[in-house]
């Protein structure tokens, strides 16, 4: 059990003053078996006129801001406190917990979960090709046939060992190809590739966005931001979470917020602002993930 503080400041400065549109904000995690929210804050300046707070399709919980349309504004600062206490169960329970049944691969899920997870199977982007495909096979047995939790274990760890992560300021998501042909990227073209190919095999496959919590004792990427990852459904296991961009395996350092279909619906702060092309200076974010000594996380 982990007692954990994050502080996600986000900073937008605008060249002259301008008008805040709608702001979107995902950055409250919901109470699980495996992560307790203690304390939850936002600090916003300017203040907003109105809060209102909504699950999205997903059952995420989601912020949204919205500010008097008289207001302007040279800066936006948004910070959300969370302090959590995290109960990763390792990776030793997808194994223990999997149905006999999806113990080798190929599988095929039970029909009364079938239907819940079909879109999710989907490919997110088109592959004429196939490449996405052909590197997924790899992974496979020569006769077609693997144990799921190595196969997609081994697939985490390749994509950790053979690809090069480079942070990214830039917003969107490369395509699952694209990452595949330069051979870098970052944890969520990362995660993107590994949902791809999952779904190649026929699994069905989650984003997931959250926060990285580092160990002095490990190398990860995708701290001091928010972080990407992604979930794969084993039956009997449930939503496994793998994180290609670290090669880890069952969320032991993960601190899940959100999850969604694509990457495209998992924006941790978005929104917009009337003013000029010219008027915006920039964005920076700075997330901190820290042990928790308060006496709250305690209670």
């Amino acid at each position: 059990m982990n007692r954990i503080r994050v502080t996600h400041r986000t900073t937008y400065r605008y060249a002259r003053p301008v008008r805040l549109l709608q702001h979107r904000l995902m950055v409250r995690p919901q109470d699980s078996h495996d992560l307790r929210l203690l304390e939850a804050t936002l600090d916003i300046a300017p203040a907003p006129e109105s809060t209102r707070w909504a699950h999205d399709v997903f059952g995420n919980s989601i912020c949204l801001l919205n500010w008097d349309e008289d207001a302007r504004t040279e800066r936006l600062d948004i910070t959300s406190t969370l302090a959590l206490q995290h109960f990763p169960g390792g990776s030793g329970l997808p194994a223990a917990t999997l149905d006999p049944g999806a113990e080798l691969y190929p599988f095929s899920y039970a029909s009364d979960e079938a239907a819940d997870v079909a879109r999710l199977r989907e490919r997110h982007l088109p592959d004429e090709a196939r490449v996405v495909d052909a590197w997924a096979r790899r992974f496979l047995g020569d006769k077609g046939e693997s144990r799921t939790l190595d196969m997609l274990a081994a697939m985490t760890r390749t994509i950790h060992d053979e690809f090069k992560y480079e942070a990214r300021e830039e917003e969107g998501t490369n395509p699952a190809t694209v990452t595949l042909a330069t051979g870098v990227g970052t944890c969520r073209d990362f995660a993107l590739l590994m949902m791809e190919a999952a779904r190649a095999l026929g699994f069905a496959a989650r984003f997931v966005t959250g926060y990285l919590y580092e160990e002095d004792d490990v190398e990860t990427h995708g701290g001091g931001a928010t972080h990407a990852w992604c979930s794969i459904y084993l039956p009997g296991a449930g939503w496994v979470e793998y994180d290609p961009t670290n090669g880890l395996i069952a969320g032991a350092n993960l601190i899940r917020v959100a999850v969604t279909r694509t990457p495209e619906q998992a924006i941790p702060v978005g929104g917009g602002f009337v003013g000029g092309e010219r008027d915006s200076l920039g964005l920076e974010v700075d997330v901190s993930v820290e042990p928790d000594q308060s006496k709250r996380a305690e209670c």
